[in-house]
């Protein structure tokens, strides 16, 4: 490529930002997208665009990130000037509506616009201090508040680093099975005519039993669509520290398809086990079906793993793109499986929040209790409510939901 100028060193600035932006990019990707440019031949800039995006892109949830590192690395103006407008303070009126343009990531603003103090900067200081305003640090007590959509890359490092140390003290419910207990309340027949014949029946001591008690299997139902994207990669997180805090915990994700991925979380390696969850699972942040999958899932998995009152944890944003005729009855026949339905919407944190959508008008009636969950605040609100009594009335029920509704 002795014609192309210093484009292989802007490839290679191009790789390393998107590696700083958290792509898993190495050397070898970067000699590829030369070799791709080369092979491809650059007519134009989106023939460079699919070039590189062939080489750097393997999964579904890299696009959005790739797209917008394209546009503002390589200069695309419109892009770049509405990036910026975003990413940087803006004073205006008070009344007046944001733009309707989507949110730079803040992971990107990190790669393309460091704030390491010990390097020297190469631009005028007045420059420096307008970046330092819009991408320092959010200060350790305000990590707990802030949403997973707008964090960093290195507050989401942080919150990873405390999702790994949470764990989820289920309160222990009484099962049909007993053991000998001489406090239990219980007289055990079968042990104390045992214990008779033993003394030649003069005398009979009597022997007690008490139910025993133990947490309810979990089973996790989490939407990991293009509407869910941000925040199920933190969810998967979550889901990987629960799983191996405790037995009887079973994890499905869901697209167009359900998937059991409880196998992969299993692994200790929070790394190796999304590493695998990425390739088992092949519709990741594509469409939503969830009546389809809800019906997958009553039809093969509920026997399985609903046994001995379940605790089920339903997270989604409730868009569905197909039909929800059917999406009521199949949420009544889940509830009525467990002991529990939860259902985690990360739109809840919105106040003015409405279930206006067809799937969410479905799901609502027959959920015991309705929560955000969008930050670190509000995982340490579930694990709390967990760990408390669970009244199932719809006195209770009602109360939960009935202001949202």
């Amino acid at each position: 490529m002795a014609d192309t100028g210093r484009l292989p060193d802007n490839i290679m600035h191009f790789g390393r930002v998107l590696r700083a932006a958290g792509l898993p990019l190495g050397p070898g990707r970067v000699i590829e997208a030369v070799r791709a440019v080369e092979a491809a031949g650059i007519a134009g800039r989106e023939d460079l665009y699919w070039a590189l995006h062939a080489v750097f892109v393997n999964r579904r949830d890299q696009r959005d990130l790739f797209d917008q590192a394209f546009h503002i690395f390589w200069r695309n103006p419109r892009i770049l000037e509405r990036a910026m407008a975003m990413l940087l303070p803006t004073f205006g009126a008070e009344n007046e509506a944001p733009p309707p343009a989507r949110e730079a990531n803040r992971r990107l603003a990190d790669a393309l616009f460091p704030t390491d103090k010990n390097t020297q900067p190469e631009q005028p200081l007045e420059e420096e201090t307008q970046f330092d305003a819009a991408f320092t640090f959010s200060a350790q007590e305000d990590l707990k508040t802030r949403d997973f959509e707008s964090m960093s890359a290195e507050e989401i490092a942080q919150a990873k680093k405390a999702i790994a140390g949470m764990r989820l003290p289920i309160v222990d419910v009484k099962t049909r099975r007993f053991r000998a207990d001489q406090g239990g309340r219980r007289i055990d027949m079968r042990a104390t005519i045992r214990a008779s014949l033993r003394s030649g029946g003069g005398i009979i001591p009597l022997r007690r039993r008490s139910r025993i008690q133990r947490h309810p299997p979990l089973v996790v139902l989490c939407d990991i669509s293009g509407s869910m994207s941000r925040y199920s990669r933190m969810f998967l997180h979550f889901m990987h520290a629960v799983t191996n805090d405790r037995d009887r915990v079973s994890t499905f994700v869901f697209g167009t398809r359900l998937t059991n991925i409880t196998r992969y979380l299993r692994q200790k390696d929070v790394d190796v086990a999304l590493g695998d969850v990425s390739e088992g699972v092949q519709d990741w942040s594509g469409g939503t079906r969830i009546s389809g999958c809800m019906r997958d899932f009553n039809t093969h998995w509920s026997r399985r793993v609903l046994g001995q009152g379940a605790l089920v944890l339903l997270i989604t944003d409730g868009l569905d793109r197909e039909g929800t005729e059917h999406l009521g009855f199949e949420m009544e026949r889940l509830h009525k499986s467990c002991r529990r339905l939860l259902w985690l919407n990360p739109l809840l944190r919105y106040e003015k929040y409405e279930a206006k959508a067809a799937g969410a008008r479905q799901i609502l009636p027959h959920v015991d209790e309705f929560r955000s969950i969008h930050n670190l605040e509000s995982i340490a609100d579930l694990t709390g409510s967990l760990s408390r009594a669970w009244p199932r009335t719809e006195e209770a029920t009602a109360t939960t939901w009935g202001a949202v509704a």
